[in-house]
């Protein structure tokens, strides 16, 4: 193998050999055509993850051509690095108060059981268009406030704007219209919230201050668009991966049947095994060694999440599914 290709992937297949071949034979990788370097190693994506000095967020984590232009705007703290990211993730986390959290789980599990009793009712369902590509985007618009009649309309729009085309390198023109359409929606309901405060997350979002500095509009439109895009898919796979490994493994099946107490560890041992982000973006500010290769300064480098959750040095027989391994050290968040 000479060539890895990121948009080349086809998960109906295994990924997991090339993330091997890449661990041993070429931990610091380049690709010419495509213009990036990859790391794929447990410990050097773990360190990378945490060296914003050298490993900049300010380019987007997306190796598209357009996550470049302003990614701090479409996805806010995704395009930020510290201290600035930690400053606006406290101001973001005012607004979630012990009771928000407390009130949110409950109406997740009653949006849960609604979707899982229409399923059973019709004694059987399409389990994601009918229950996992349903309730994370449900519980996106029920934590924002977002009016019941605009919820089909903002998750259509969501799987639009994540949708690409095979063999092109760039975001589909379908894609950005949704994106501008999607934004357009949020400016219009942030305005609304100004007008008609409430108790919501969003009027939470508007008035949260650190050190005496609030979010602007513009800040809280972007957080909605990341909650909307990144919340919503990210969710839609784990619950995706979580109940196809889980069905492929039978005896790790009856096991959580048994004890409802390894839900947890299933959850975490999909997110280590097949985690719904595979590849993470970063830019060097510097130029960076590494085994033996020189990183130029403002290059764009992939850390392959699914590469580093799979590797032997850290991971006993990795390539196993196990609820109850210990996934202490994965790397998925």
């Amino acid at each position: 193998m000479t060539e890895f290709d990121p948009f080349a992937y086809d998960f109906h297949e295994d990924p997991y050999p090339t993330y091997a071949w890449l661990r041993e034979e070429a931990p610091c990788y380049r690709n010419d055509r495509l213009d990036f370097w990859a790391l794929s190693r447990h410990a050097d994506v773990a360190a990378a993850f945490k060296d914003h000095e050298r490993f900049s967020n300010r380019a987007g984590v997306a190796l598209e051509q357009h996550s470049t232009e302003d990614p701090e705007k479409v996805m806010f703290i995704l395009g930020m690095d510290p201290p600035r990211q930690q400053k606006f993730r406290s101001l973001v986390s005012k607004a979630f108060t012990g009771r928000r959290v407390d009130e949110l789980a409950v109406r997740i599990r009653e949006i849960a059981r609604a979707h899982a009793q229409r399923a059973a009712e019709g004694g059987s369902c399409d389990y994601i268009g009918d229950f996992a590509g349903k309730l994370p985007m449900d519980v996106i618009s029920e934590m924002l406030g977002v009016p019941e009649a605009d919820r089909d309309e903002l998750r259509a729009l969501a799987d639009r704007v994540m949708h690409r085309e095979d063999g092109l390198k760039e975001i589909p023109p379908e894609s950005a219209a949704a994106s501008l359409e999607l934004i357009t929606y949020y400016i219009d309901f942030v305005k609304e919230r100004r007008r008609a405060t409430g108790d919501g997350l969003v009027d939470a979002l508007l008035e949260a201050t650190v050190d005496g500095e609030h979010l602007t509009d513009d800040n809280v439109i972007s957080f909605l668009f990341l909650m909307t895009i990144a919340g919503n898919e990210t969710t839609t796979k784990l619950l995706a991966n979580a109940v196809y490994w889980l069905a492929r493994n039978p005896e790790q099946r009856r096991a959580v049947e048994a004890d409802p107490g390894l839900v947890p560890r299933w959850v975490e041992e999909t997110l280590r095994y097949d985690n719904s982000s595979q590849i993470l973006g970063r830019v060097t500010t510097r130029d960076v060694e590494m085994h033996g290769r020189t990183i130029p300064e403002g290059d764009r480098v992939l850390l392959l999440v699914g590469a580093a959750n799979r590797d032997p040095r850290v991971f006993e027989a990795p390539d196993r599914f196990d609820i109850r391994r210990d996934c202490s050290e994965f790397v998925s968040f």
